[in-house]
This record gives C-alpha cells, structure tokens and sequence, in this order.
C-alpha cells in the first residue's frame, strides 16, 4: 500500500473545521448565484483567484464576503451538508463544526430557524453520508460584548441537539480583554455542560494561549503553535496533554508561517505534545483533511505518526464512548505501509 492510499483508507475525524470556511467552490459558487450582487465571485476561475490570501486580515475580509452569503437558513443547510460530502469522500466518520451564531443573528436569521436547520442537516449528514456531525458555537473575538452576549444566548436557549462546545475565533489582537464579558460567556457555557475549545495562539504570542487556559478554562486550543515561544507554557502542555488542533496549510495560507517546510508540527510533536490535524477553512486553502495528513507526511511524519495523529483526534472529540472505541479498533486494525 502507498503512502497515499493509505492515508485515503485512514478513518479520520476532523475537530477544527468552520462552517463558512468548509464551503467547497461549488458550494460558494451555488449561494453567490442564489444571492446575486454580492460581490463574491460567480464564475470558478474568478472564486479560486478570489481565494489567494496576502496575509490573515484580508483573509478575514473574503471569509467575510462568503459570510454574508449565509442569509436564510436553507444556506446553513446547504454549507453543513456540503461538508459531510466532502468528508465522507475523505473517509472522515465525525466532525465538530464551527458555527457562528453572531453572523446569522446580523443577517436576521432567528435563533431557532437557525438551530433548526443545524438539527436537519446533522440528520441528513448522518443518514446520507454517513458523517457525524456535532457543532460548536464560536464567538467572533473582535466583536467583544456583543457577540459573546449573542453566541451565549443561543447557546443556552436554542442550542441544536448536538450542541458540544463553545469556542472564541477571530482576530485574536482585536480581542478586548479576557476580564469581560469572554470569560464570563465562557463560565456560564461550562456551567451547562459545553466544552471549552477556544482559538489561541495562532497569530499571537503564548500571552494569548495561557489567557484561554487560565481564563476560559481550554480543553483544547484551537492552533496553539506559537507555544513553542515559551518555554514554561510547553512544559505545561506537555504535562497537561491539553490538545492543540493544528491546520498547517491555513497556517501558511493566512501568513503565520512563512512555508510549509518551516510548519512547526514535527517539533510541537517532538516536544510531546497532543497534536491533532485539521483542516481549518478546507477549500479557502485549497486542500482537504487528508491533504493534512499528506503535507504531516511531507514534513517528516511516517505511517505510525499519522496512525496516531488519527487515535488523537478521536480521543480528542466530544463523540459518544462507544463510537470512540468503534472507530479507534477500525484505525488500529489498518495494516500500514
């Protein structure tokens, strides 16, 4: 068995995917022409070139411009179905999507509508392709009061039936203080049984991934590869096994990497710490989940490695403990190369 097929047999699970950030191009291309004069591109060479990134602010910008496709519920649907196709066809058994309720609410969309459409399309995921799907709702960070205020809302009043964790995206240098309204969001969303997954680390220093893990209470971080900066902080991971979701193309992609050679992934595992592979914003970076792991092997990692990458993310994901288990003797049952 090739290296490549292999990795095309590997049951995987995908804990750092976000909704808007997961629609194919013919999935943008689909809502940009059901919502005319957009100015998201409506032709395939157009949305690709629409698609090239100069650094994470402008990235932010497009992801915005796609956003603001999502206006009706059907759209919600349409872009988590979108997903579970593209991960069935990756051989991905589970995901936990991020959503963000903030960006529907701006474009009118009430919270149960919203909530409705997640709980249907999560069916319809399952039943049509065979992928499970759990959401967590993310507040946008640079929207501060406000968008925590929303996300928690819907959170504990309309949350979808598989409704498994709260997190913080964003800009993380426009994120006001952690002092606020983010920890308090945070602490009412753990008080109900939600799980703390929040982004840290990605575009800023170690001062922002120890802020989500003394201030939200981390379970896992989104990215967190600017840890290696500090000394103290991967000595705590590694003590902790907190696990790091790390997407290294959208790393490259959004310009806190430079190459993908220079990915930190070989050294965040040299370091023992508890990685997972991600696709982040998949077609935005123009790669899959298992693109991830191909570009894990190019950095160095063998079959083992992934195999492991793999058992991770499962161990890592909110999913039921006997579908662990099912899937965790499916991945230890394939012969590697």
């Amino acid at each position: 068995m090739t290296i490549d097929a292999f990795i095309d047999a590997l049951p995987k699970v995908e804990l750092h995917v976000h909704l808007v950030g997961s629609a194919s191009v013919p999935t943008v291309l689909e809502l940009s022409r059901r919502h005319p004069g957009s100015g998201v591109p409506t032709s395939e060479e157009e949305l690709r070139a629409f698609y090239t990134f100069t650094d994470f602010p402008h990235f932010a910008r497009v992801y915005q411009a796609v956003n603001a496709l999502v206006r009706e519920p059907e759209d919600v649907a349409t872009l988590v179905l979108g997903l579970a196709r593209d991960l069935s066809a990756q051989n991905a058994r589970y995901a936990e999507l991020q959503v963000t309720p903030y960006a529907h609410a701006i474009m009118g969309m009430p919270m149960r509508e919203v909530t409705e459409a997640l709980d249907l399309a999560a069916t319809a995921s399952r039943e049509d392709h065979g992928v499970e799907m759990a959401y967590i709702f993310d507040i946008p960070g640079e929207y501060g009061e406000e968008a925590a205020r929303i996300t928690l809302d819907h959170a504990l009043n309309e949350p979808p039936a598989s409704l498994v964790g709260f997190g913080l995206g964003g800009i993380e240098q426009k994120r006001p203080p952690f002092r606020d309204a983010f920890r308090d969001a945070f602490a009412a969303a753990r008080t109900a049984g939600l799980h703390s997954v929040p982004h840290g680390g990605e575009m800023s220093g170690p001062e922002t991934i120890w802020e989500v893990i003394e201030g939200l209470g981390a379970e896992r971080i989104g990215h967190g590869i600017n840890c290696l900066d500090d000394e103290r902080l991967v000595a705590h991971l590694r003590e902790t096994q907190l696990p790091l979701d790390v997407c290294p193309t959208s790393n490259v992609c959004t310009g806190q990497v430079g190459r993908i050679e220079d990915h930190p992934l070989p050294r965040l595992l040299a370091e023992g710490l508890y990685v997972t592979l991600n696709s982040d914003d998949p077609p935005m970076f123009a790669t899959t989940l298992s693109q991830e792991y191909k570009v894990a092997h190019a950095l160095g990692l063998n079959a083992k490695n992934l195999t492991q990458l793999a058992r991770n993310s499962v161990n890592a994901s909110y999913m039921a403990k006997d579908t662990k288990q099912t899937l965790l003797a499916e991945i230890n049952a394939l012969p590697t190369p």
